[in-house]
């Protein structure tokens, strides 16, 4: 059993993706940006959508088992590590940090992926 899950925008059926997909009890939760005016601001804003994204299909934060932050301002990629330790830390699932430039907007600074399996906590 495979569900798409939208978000709506115009580019999910241009460029071939979905918010996220389930396949059982897994979700696969695409590379997430947020708002804000610095990276904290926008990784705690991500992990936020994130956790709307698992919550309103039946999952919850501590079933998240992979966790990837991937950072466009690496000189400051310890400000997107605190606010992921801030969220994550008695969860503490896999995790990645990569270095990506450029974003598709330069104002983006960070994209956050997770993967969780339901009941998994």
């Amino acid at each position: 059993m495979r569900t798409l899950i939208s978000t709506g925008s115009p580019w999910e059926p241009k460029v071939g993706y979905s918010r996220a997909v389930i396949v059982n009890d897994t979700i696969y939760i695409s590379g997430t940006a947020g708002q804000g005016a610095d990276l904290y601001a926008q990784t705690r804003d991500a992990l936020a959508t994130i956790e709307k994204v698992l919550t309103d299909n039946g999952f919850a934060l501590a079933d998240v088992v992979q966790s990837r932050l991937a950072v466009a301002d690496f000189a400051h990629w310890q400000d997107a590590a605190r606010a992921h330790g801030e969220v994550y830390n008695a969860i503490r699932p896999a995790f990645s940090l990569v270095h990506a430039l450029p974003f598709v907007e330069d104002t983006i600074l960070v994209e956050v992926e997770a993967i969780a399996v339901r009941g998994s906590a």
